[in-house]
C-alpha cells in the first residue's frame, strides 16, 4: 500500500471511522488508520515538513550530547597510551607485559556490564542513566592521576572498566528510541566519530598537559586529572538537558511528540505494537529472541574481528609513531592527522550508508582499505610508507564499528530485544580486548610485525563474515517477499514476532 504523507490528526485516504474498531485498523494518539494485511505499511502519517521538524530537533537535543559523552569516554579510555610514553610506565617501574595487563583489565567488567546495562537503560531513565556513568567513570579517571604503583594502576583500570561499561551499547539503545532505522546509522557515526577525533585531541592535550610538572606529579598525571575533571562537569551539564524518550521531550509540541511516537510504530514493520517504548514490558522471551538468532551471533563475530584493531591502534599508535623514530613530542603530535582522517571517513560513511540503505557494502570497502594498510606497515620499514598506512587503517576501520553495531540494531526489534541483542554484541565484540592489548609487545619493537599480522588475519575473518551476512539476510528478504514467512502469523499474537514478522525486512 502506498498513501500520501499528511498532516498528523487528518484521516489518511483509507482511514476508518473512528467507531470502527476491527482488527484492521489501529489508534494512534485519537487517530485511527487503516492497516492493509494486519501489517504497517511504510508511509509515515505525518507530513514531510513535520517529519523534518522532529528529526532536526533530535539532531539538535540529542545528538551533540552523546557525542561529548562519547568523546570524553574514549579520551579516558585511551590516555593511558598517551600517559604511558610521557613517563607513567618509568615513574609506576613498569616493566614486560604489566602495562598490557592494565589495558586488558579494564575489559573484565566492561564486558560483564554490557546486558544488564541495556537492559535497566529505560527502568533508569536514560536522560539520568547515561550521564551518571560519566559521572562515575570521569571521578575514577580523575583519581587514575594519584596512582604510584603497578597494582594501583590495575585497581583503578578495573573501576574505569565497570563504570564505562553500559555506555556504548546505552547509547546505541537510546538512538534507537528517538530514529527511524534508516535515519539511525548517521546519527551512529555523529557521536562515533568522537572515538577517532579523541585520538587527535588526546594527542594534543597530552602534549601539553605532560609538561605540567609539580614535586610528586611528574606531567603525565596531568593529563588524567584534568580530562577528568572535564568528564565529571560535562556529566553534571548533560545531567539537564538529555530527554529520556520521544514522548517525554520537552523540546517537542504535543503534535511533535505524537509524530515521533507515530513514527516509530509505522517503521517497524509490524514488530511492535507500540511506537512509544516507554510501555514496552521487559520478558525474557525478547531476551531469548534476542540472543538465539543468527544475526545476533554473525553480528557479534564480526563485530569482535572489527574491534581487535580498532582497540589496538587507538591504544598502540602513539607507540607505533614512536617507535618509527620521532621524538616522545613529536609522536604525540603525528597521532592527531590520522585520526582526523577517521573522524572524516566515520561521518562520510555513515551519512552514504543511511542514504543508500546497507551496512554491509560499506563495510567492505573500509576492511579492504585496513588491510591495504596493515600491508603497508609490514611490508617495508620506510617510515613515510609506514605512516601512511596508519591513515588507511584509520579511514578503514573506524567506519567499521558504527555500521556493525547500526546493522544489527536496523536488524532486531522490539526495545528489548534490541537492546539484550546489542548488549551481548558489545559483549562478545570487547573479549577482543584480550588480544588487542597483548598484540603489541615491547620485545616486537620497533617493526611490530607480529601485531600488524594479527590484525591483518582478524580483518580476514571479517570479511568473510560480511559476505555470509550479506548472502544470508538476502535469502531471508527474498523468501519474505514471496510469502514464505507468512505461517509464522498462525503463531501466535502478532505482536509477539517482533523482527520475524513477515513484512519485516532486514537491512543488508
Amino acid at each position: 500500500m502506498s498513501a500520501t504523507a499528511i498532516p498528523l490528526g487528518h484521516a489518511l485516504p483509507h482511514a476508518v471511522d473512528a467507531g470502527d474498531h476491527s482488527p484492521a485498523s489501529e489508534k494512534l494518539d485519537g487517530l485511527y488508520v487503516e492497516k492493509v494485511n494486519t501489517t504497517w505499511d511504510d508511509t509515515p502519517i505525518v507530513s514531510p515538513e513535520l517529519e523534518a521538524r522532529i528529526t532536526r530537533k533530535f539532531d539538535r537535543h540529542v545528538v551533540p550530547w552523546l557525542f561529548g559523552l562519547w568523546l570524553l569516554a574514549f579520551i579516558d579510555r585511551s590516555n593511558i597510551g598517551n600517559a604511558r610514553i610521557d613517563g607513567l610506565s618509568d615513574d609506576l617501574k613498569l616493566t614486560g607485559t604489566q602495562f598490557n595487563v592494565a589495558l586488558a583489565v579494564f575489559y573484565v567488567p566492561y564486558i560483564c556490564v554490557d546486558v544488564p546495562s541495556n537492559l535497566v537503560l529505560k527502568y533508569f531513565k536514560a536522560g539520568y542513566y547515561l550521564p551518571f556513568l560519566i559521572l562515575a567513570w570521569g571521578l575514577v579517571s580523575t583519581f587514575t592521576g594519584f596512582v604510584k604503583s603497578y597494582h594501583g594502576l590495575i585497581v583503578a583500570r578495573f573501576f574505569l572498566g565497570l563504570c564505562e561499561g553500559g555506555l556504548l551499547g546505552g547509547m546505541i539503545i537510546y538512538l534507537a528510541m528517538f530514529y527511524r532505522r534508516h535515519q539511525l546509522l548517521y546519527r551512529i557515526g555523529l557521536f562515533y566519530c568522537a572515538a577517532p577525533l579523541s585520538g587527535a585531541f588526546g594527542g594534543l592535550l597530552a602534549t601539553g598537559l605532560a609538561e605540567i610538572k609539580t614535586k610528586g606529579y611528574n606531567g603525565w598525571p596531568f593529563i588524567f586529572f584534568v580530562e577528568g575533571a572535564v568528564t565529571i562537569l560535562f556529566g553534571i551539564l548533560t545531567m539537564f538537558f538529555l530527554p529520556h524518550t520521544p514522548g517525554e521531550s520537552k523540546f517537542l509540541t504535543p503534535e511533535e511528540q505524537a509524530g515521533a511516537i507515530a513514527r516509530m510504530k509505522l517503521d517497524a514493520h509490524g514488530a511492535t505494537p507500540d511506537g512509544d517504548v516507554s510501555h514496552e514490558e521487559f520478558s525474557w522471551f525478547w531476551v531469548r529472541r534476542a540472543v538465539f538468532n543468527w544475526n545476533t551471533i554473525l553480528l557479534s563475530l564480526l563485530f569482535f574481528s572489527i574491534i581487535t584493531p580498532i582497540y589496538s591502534f587507538s591504544l598502540f599508535l602513539p607507540t607505533i609513531i614512536k617507535a618509527l623514530g620521532y621524538t616522545r613530542v613529536t609522536a604525540q603530535l603525528f597521532t592527531v592527522p590520522p585520526n582526523v582522517g577517521g573522524f572524516c571517513m566515520v561521518l562520510i560513511t555513515g551519512w552514504l550508508s543511511d542514504k543508500y540503505r546497507c551496512r554491509g557494502p560499506f563495510m567492505l570497502i573500509g576492511v579492504t582499505m585496513a588491510i591495504v594498510g596493515y600491508i603497508m606497515l609490514i611490508a617495508t620499514n620506510r617510515h613515510l610508507v609506514n605512516y601512511g598506512g596508519t591513515f588507511l587503517v584509520a579511514g578503514g576501520i573506524f567506519p567499521c564499528s558504527p555500521l556493525v553495531m547500526g546493522w544489527l540494531a536496523n536488524n532486531l526489534a522490539p526495545h528489548y530485544v534490541r537492546a539484550t541483542g546489542t548488549g551481548f554484541q558489545i559483549m562478545v565484540a570487547n573479549m577482543a580486548a584480550f588480544i588487542a592489548t597483548f598484540t603489541y609487545l615491547p620485545k616486537d619493537a620497533p617493526r611490530f610485525i607480529t601485531g600488524h599480522a594479527i590484525n591483518l588475519g582478524v580483518l580476514g575473518l571479517s570479511l568473510i563474515l560480511i559476505v555470509t551476512m550479506l548472502l544470508y539476510l538476502s535469502f531471508e528478504n527474498k523468501k519474505r517477499e514471496k510469502g514464505g514467512r507468512n505461517n509464522r502469523l498462525q503463531e501466535g499474537p502478532e505482536h509477539m514476532l517482533g523482527y520475524r514478522h513477515p513484512n519485516f525486512r532486514y537491512t543488508l
